[in-house]
């Protein structure tokens, strides 16, 4: 696994999918901090109105895997919280699972890591000059 893989902090880009006919796709950014595997962070996605939804992230990563509580900052209806639960790749740039409203229902998603592979990549170049 490489460095990116055990600190998951910075910006990120994903998607949901809802199940069936549920909806679109809908894409969110995230912004992550991981210590020491206690993540934490802000995500924010459109609505259906056109209205920026904004919520915190409290989670965390063991190895590979990934879960966290997405916690909405305003109700949206029945429900308050989501639940994610995923696996980050070895290069630590890509974060893929399902994310779950307990006892409701559930989807996929996909989150791609916008910064820090550009640094990782030349941190690793540096490593190998003799």
């Amino acid at each position: 696994m490489s460095r990116a893989a055990d600190d998951l902090s910075g910006d990120w880009r994903g998607i949901f999918n809802y199940p069936g006919a549920g909806g679109p796709p809908t894409e969110f950014t995230a912004a992550l901090t991981d210590s020491g595997g206690l993540l934490t962070g802000s995500t924010e996605e459109p609505s259906r109105t056109g209205a920026v939804i904004a919520a915190r992230i409290d989670g965390r990563r063991t190895g590979s895997a990934v879960s966290f509580m997405k916690l909405y900052d305003e109700n949206q209806g029945d429900y308050d919280a989501v639940a994610y639960e995923g696996a980050v790749d070895a290069e630590g740039l890509e974060i893929t699972g399902r994310w779950s409203i307990p006892g409701d229902w559930s989807g996929t998603f996909i989150m791609v890591r916008e910064s820090g592979v550009e640094e990782e990549a030349s941190a690793e170049a540096e490593q190998e000059l003799p």
